[in-house]
């Protein structure tokens, strides 16, 4: 994976927003309305390149596809592994684990209200998406049609690197309810076990692989009553243990890791402070740890840096512009974000990133001026970190 050596490089979180013909498109097949499927493959391929050139253009260094197409519901996974199904929601289920946290108790009238305009569910209404039977994978490919696409779409373009996020199954399980396995513990390993080839596939591409993992600090919330942290971190070991398990035998400059404290924008009052979690997010056996670090509740931990030593030859993505806001990031407090770590972990392991993924949390154009502010704000810092 390369270093901000020269200067400082910027990437995102993997999400972008399509052209607003895919979005409407996208959102009939994620919520199981008829679509034209040709179109649809059409529609996504000519989105895709659409997307990765705007990357180009703004000065983004290492590149995604902006996951156009991917959702973590049934019809993306039934394509990719037996044993899963999707049924009718039962009084007093919900559709993912998200949908019931301590915030979202405390804070009823607004999630409510929140309801009302939120379209990023990835389940259509009233369904829940399960496993029903043994999880095995169908084969790579849906995968590789997918990666030969983005590669086809990085033809002629300028980038350093390009990565590709595949799910984490410590995130999986918070869309994929467990209704086979005995235990939790065996539903985790199970679906590391049909995360694994993907993995190894991306890398075989020739792709840096970006696991998405809100899950490590996202499932805090979600247990009513409020746990210990010690129980939690319980919890959330297996899953590391697990993740690492599917990363078997992919070189650790290959991988990075990506967590954050969800992308709803709400008050977010119960995240877990990064200090109780940075220990178990440093043993992903990755080289770089994307996390988020520009939004009001989590700007201020930048500091647990100067306690926390980030390991030889490991990279920090902090997230220097937010998701959870439409307002513009200046260039300047960019830059200052970023000179802040740089002068805590070492300028040459920051690459500059954002907190979560743009694509449907914020509106299209703001989302690509955010990653513009992120790019000008890289340049600032980078004049100020490599004096001439």
């Amino acid at each position: 994976m390369k270093r901000s050596t020269t200067r400082t490089l910027t990437t995102h979180a993997g999400v972008l927003n399509g052209p607003p013909e895919f979005t409407d498109i996208d959102v009939a097949v994620r919520t199981g309305k008829p679509y034209d499927a040709l179109a649809y493959e059409r529609i996504r391929r000519e989105s895709i390149f659409k997307t990765v050139r705007r990357q180009e253009e703004l000065g983004i260094d290492v590149l995604s596809d902006g996951e156009l197409g991917k959702s973590r519901g049934y019809p993306y996974y039934a394509q990719r592994i037996t044993g899963v199904a999707q049924r009718p929601l039962k009084p007093g289920e919900i559709p993912v684990t998200v949908r019931r946290t301590r915030e979202r108790i405390e804070f009823a009238e607004f999630y409510d209200y929140l309801a009302k305009i939120d379209t990023r569910l990835a389940v259509p209404p009233g369904t829940r998406f399960i496993c029903n039977g043994p999880l095995e994978h169908k084969g790579l490919g849906p995968l590789q049609a997918e990666l030969q696409t983005f590669r086809d779409a990085l033809a002629g373009v300028k980038s350093e690197e390009a990565f590709f996020p595949v799910i984490a199954p410590g995130w999986l399980d918070h869309f994929m309810f467990n209704e086979h396995y005995p235990s939790d513990e065996a539903f985790i390993y199970a679906l590391a076990d049909i995360l694994k080839p993907e993995y190894k596939g991306v890398v075989d591409a020739g792709f840096i692989l970006q696991v998405d993992d809100p899950g490590l600090p996202d499932a805090w919330p979600t247990f009513i009553p409020e746990p210990s942290i010690e129980e939690y971190r319980r919890y959330a070991q297996i899953r590391v243990e697990a993740l690492n398990y599917a990363l078997e035998g992919i070189p650790e400059e290959k991988v990075r890791y990506h967590v954050c404290w969800g992308s709803q924008h709400g008050p977010h009052v119960n995240d877990i402070p990064l200090k109780h979690i940075v220990d178990l997010m440093l043993r992903v056996r990755a080289q770089a740890y994307s996390l988020e670090a520009a939004n009001a509740r989590h700007e201020h931990e930048w500091k647990l840096w100067r306690e926390v030593k980030l390991p030889e030859g490991k990279i920090l993505i902090p997230g220097v512009v937010s998701h959870a806001t439409n307002v513009i990031e200046h260039p300047e407090l960019v830059a200052e974000r970023i000179v802040r770590f740089a002068s805590v972990v070492g300028r040459e392991n920051v690459i500059a990133g954002t907190d979560c993924g743009m694509g449907g949390r914020v509106h299209s154009q703001i989302g690509w001026a955010k990653l513009r502010a992120l790019a000008e704000g890289a340049r600032i810092a980078t004049k100020e970190l490599w004096p001439s």
